[in-house]
């Protein structure tokens, strides 16, 4: 199953380069590419909303090469503990936006 993270931001172009930055870094060491994909965004009282999904390929690459640090997460399911993951690396490279696992 494919990850999709909702993200919701005041200011969608720094945003929007942090998370394509981060991704960028993110490929390059677990040597996928073109992993994700970006819907487009939608604006409303001022916040911007869009999704971010990750290709399987890019998301099990992620899953092996971080599998030490994905199994400290204290979540059951899989998914989540991925998606808490990402967030958390999206937040530590400079991200401001709100980050969350769509349902």
């Amino acid at each position: 199953m494919n990850i999709v993270l909702e993200i919701k931001t005041k200011n969608y172009i720094d945003d929007l380069l942090s998370i394509k930055k981060s991704l960028s870094h993110m490929q390059t060491i677990v040597e996928e590419y073109n992993g994700y994909l970006l819907s487009e965004p939608s604006t409303k009282f001022g916040w911007t909303f869009f999704k971010l999904s990750f290709k399987p390929n890019l998301q099990n690459s992620i899953e092996k090469k971080f599998a030490d640090m994905l199994i400290k997460y204290p979540r059951d399911d899989q998914l989540q503990k991925f998606a808490k993951f990402m967030i958390d690396y999206f937040h530590s490279r400079g991200c401001d936006a709100i980050i969350k696992a769509d349902d």
